[in-house]
């Protein structure tokens, strides 16, 4: 199937709001999604993104703001004049017609002679890997190749944007998995932009050339994959996308090169973030780092700063990877990860562990959750 100029679309959108009765669903939202882009909105249930989708498909109207298709305005043309394609969490699919005809149901007022349309149809079938499928009801296939129904329908119409609503969710963790990278490969292969509806962060981070980390019905964050992983610039970006730790805590020492942070149990962390003039000595924040950030050690060597010593509350195996809770005084535990097979200081229950957590995969992030000096 050949990408027809009209897929390379950008999607522009202006201070979108979304009211509901008592709830502003979509607050004030302004994005700029590049042709050809597969582009995440990001978030947990009910923070919007299933509505602004909606939005831009034109099943709901925006009580204020503009939504563009490269320079035209959309906002009054009807859903079904918008040229998108749709796939849904639930599939969406005619029990009555077979994989054929329901991939062929859009193109039914699309122009184009029979062959033509027959020949797209076949395109798509191919592309989603359902050829020798195409006379089965969806009755006769699994979940997987339901959805893979789902996906044909949407793009065999060549729409100049897809939209996709939480499209694996209803399917187990390993076929997830499969279909994602399928879903990668295919929208590459078309270069259609595409906007993806998930709550799950690694289903985001893999697909993604862009997400946008929703909550409350506003944008946190926008940014490549790493980039919302590795600086999250608000604690509840961190705290929703990846795992981490994060330590109450207050300001011992602050310069231009670092910050030090006086946490539980008397320890001491130095982050290497800029201080001066961003933060005062004893100011209250909070220091962060991931769980694979910590090495740990059998004991700390003599260190003191940047290392975290405790009491193993609890060892938690995973296959290739180890973690562990640790209580490091004052209330407070911390958890760790380290591979399984890589020097594996086999500990138990009560046993004391040391972390060593390098400056720079130290966080700072304000009492307001906005991220200090990066």
């Amino acid at each position: 199937m050949s990408v027809s100029p009209e897929s390379t679309t950008r999607l522009r959108i202006e201070n979108l709001v979304v009211q509901f009765p008592g709830l502003r669903a979509v607050d004030d939202v302004s994005l700029d999604v590049q042709p050809g882009e597969f582009f995440s909105l990001l978030g947990p249930s009910g923070c919007g993104k299933t509505t602004l989708l909606r939005t831009i498909a034109g099943f709901y109207r925006q009580d204020h703001g503009s939504i563009f298709f490269n320079e035209q305005a959309i906002d009054h043309i009807p859903a079904h004049k918008r040229d998108t394609g749709m796939v849904f969490q639930h599939y969406a699919i005619f029990p009555h017609l077979s994989v054929r005809q329901n991939v062929a149901y859009g193109l039914r007022t699309r122009p184009g002679t029979k062959p033509e349309k027959a020949e797209r149809v076949r395109e798509a079938l191919e592309l989603v890997d359902l050829e020798e499928l195409a006379e089965r009801k969806p009755r006769q296939l699994s979940g997987g190749q339901q959805q893979r129904v789902a996906v044909a329908r949407a793009i065999v119409i060549q729409p100049r944007v897809l939209l996709m609503d939480e499209p694996l969710a209803n399917l187990d963790a390993k076929l997830r998995v499969r279909l994602r990278t399928d879903l990668r490969r295919l929208q590459q292969r078309l270069g259609t932009t595409t906007i993806y509806v998930t709550h799950d962060q690694e289903e985001a981070l893999s697909l993604s050339d862009r997400i946008a980390v929703m909550f409350d019905g506003r944008v946190h964050q926008v940014g490549a994959p790493e980039e919302i992983y590795s600086t999250p610039t608000h604690r509840k970006v961190a705290e929703f996308v990846g795992e981490g730790n994060y330590l109450p805590g207050s300001v011992r020492e602050a310069s231009s090169s670092h910050v030090a942070v006086h946490v539980a149990g008397g320890h001491t962390l130095r982050a290497a973030v800029p201080g001066s003039g961003l933060v005062a000595t004893g100011a209250e924040l909070v220091a962060s780092f991931r769980l694979h950030h910590a090495e740990v050690l059998r004991s700390a060597n003599g260190a003191t700063d940047n290392t975290l010593s405790g009491t193993v509350l609890h060892r938690i195996y995973l296959g290739d990877i180890v973690r562990y809770l640790i209580d490091i005084g004052d209330g407070q535990t911390v958890m760790a990860e380290h591979y399984a097979g890589r020097n594996d200081v086999r500990v138990r229950h009560g046993d004391t562990l040391t972390l060593r957590v390098p400056q720079d995969a130290i966080s700072l992030f304000g009492t307001d959750g906005a991220l200090i000096g990066r």
